[in-house]
């Protein structure tokens, strides 16, 4: 026979005078049906969390539902939680948790915006592109920001239109001394 983890003498087993339970009624107060089964529904919780052993659990469903008085009820669960216990949320793995993504600079999306408009507005929004496409690279290496590439993309399709426009001018400026 096992030792029991439990002292020799339990509360529930009636050899001590009964203690009232948590704010419910007197201890003398005759037991309902609906308290016995409250009672009961509490034994279970605690068997099936494994506060306690069948023998144990079948012990004190007998002596809930023979028992006269609240009191005695109180008895029987005093050692048990009396509502659900709180349980913290199980931890997520690093590798399973959701990547937070960095913010995407707005400056860096209008680089690129720019640097798309350009092929419409026959290069006319190179510059612009450029300028935000510095100024957003500039901001992202000191912020962490994201948007890096759209960046890079306004910076490399404006520098190809303004170069583009540049080269269209001195062609045209070659031609007009050549020819005038």
């Amino acid at each position: 026979m096992s030792q029991s983890p439990y002292p020799p003498w339990q509360p529930w087993e009636g050899q001590r005078v009964p203690q009232s339970w948590a704010g419910h009624r007197a201890p003398s107060m005759l037991a309902s049906h609906a308290e016995r089964e409250r009672a009961v529904d509490v034994l279970r919780a605690g068997y099936a969390e494994g506060r306690m052993e069948h023998e144990e659990f079948d012990k004190r469903v007998a002596r809930a539902y023979a028992a006269r008085t609240v009191g005695e009820l109180a008895v029987l669960v005093a050692d048990l939680p009396q509502g659900p216990v709180e349980r913290p949320a199980p931890a997520v793995p690093a590798t399973f948790a959701p990547v937070a993504r960095a913010r995407t600079n707005g400056k860096a999306v209008g680089a690129a915006l720019c640097g798309l408009l350009c092929v419409p507005t026959f290069g006319l929004t190179g510059i612009p592109a450029v300028v935000l496409g510095h100024m957003a690279r500039s901001e992202i290496r000191h912020s962490g920001e994201g948007g890096d590439g759209l960046a890079l993309t306004g910076l490399v399709l404006g520098w190809l239109y303004t170069a583009g426009w540049a080269l269209v001018m001195v062609l045209v400026a070659a031609v007009t001394v050549t020819v005038g």
